[in-house]
């Protein structure tokens, strides 16, 4: 299966098979409203914390999911396994995030230089 890191989108392997992920316009406002934050930095600081529910890992990968054409709920997201389990599935919301705002990865040297 083909991705674009260029356009946010990351493949991964969840319930079996290989999955395009890609957090969208929509799909970033549909996260929006479900992790309740008002906007886009708030999601992005929200993640940075890098404390997140299994809720919330559910609600990114299927955002993810649905974001990259695929067809699925929440409720089918979270029936799917992941071949390295929790880790697994943290893994793939870093990889997501990470390809979804590359500028939170900047690192102390680019921050001192704005």
């Amino acid at each position: 299966m083909h991705h674009n890191p260029r356009r946010g989108e990351i493949a991964a392997q969840l319930g079996g098979r290989s999955w395009r992920l890609c957090l969208t316009l929509g799909a970033l406002a549909e996260l929006e409203a479900a992790l309740d934050v008002p906007d886009l930095l708030a999601l992005a600081e929200r993640f940075e914390k890098g404390r997140l529910s299994a809720r919330d890992i559910i609600a990114v990968l299927a955002a993810g999911m649905r974001g990259a054409g695929h067809e699925v709920s929440n409720e089918q997201v979270a029936a799917m396994a992941s071949a390295d389990g929790v880790p697994g599935y943290a893994a793939i919301v870093a990889r997501l995030l990470a390809a979804t705002f590359p500028a939170a990865q900047e690192g102390p040297d680019d921050a001192a230089a704005a």
